[in-house]
């Protein structure tokens, strides 16, 4: 018989010095693989000349509520109520019966895309958050 080969005492076996790394092993090709996944995912700065819009307009509803964001950053709303940014949230609150009415936004090209988005953010921390940007439809090339 091989075990009564071991050594003196047959009853016990030899210690085995050394370390199982296939658990290490496995580990670390998930951890390979997730990187791998993740790490195209975490760039942010890739250049993209995006493509004018070819979807159909989708129809309005009966009385839009619409935000003018002129050249100027003058905010209006429909088109008569002219308002600062501090008292957009107190007008469209009592304009609105609730704040999920959708709020279309007009912005002049030539404005600041911060203060389009100082805009955005106050609507959104108010609790608005039906916004929809609105644009001219069927502009090929646009500038």
């Amino acid at each position: 018989m091989a075990f009564n080969n071991l050594g003196s005492d047959a009853n016990e076996l030899a210690e085995n010095h050394d370390i199982n790394v296939t658990p290490f092993i496995d580990v670390m090709l998930v951890l390979l693989i997730i990187f791998m996944v993740a790490a195209p995912l975490a760039t942010v700065s890739i250049p993209v000349d995006l493509p004018n819009s070819s979807a159909k307009p989708q129809p309005a509803p009966e009385k839009p509520l619409f935000l003018t964001i002129e050249k100027d950053n003058t905010l209006t709303l429909d088109d008569d109520n002219q308002v600062n940014l501090e008292q957009l949230v107190p007008q469209l609150d009592a304009m609105l019966e609730n704040k999920e009415q959708r709020i279309y936004i007009r912005a002049d090209q030539n404005i600041a895309y911060k203060d389009l988005m100082a805009v955005v953010n106050q609507l959104n921390q108010s609790g608005y958050l039906q916004i929809a940007l609105v644009g001219l439809e069927g502009v090929e090339g646009g500038q």
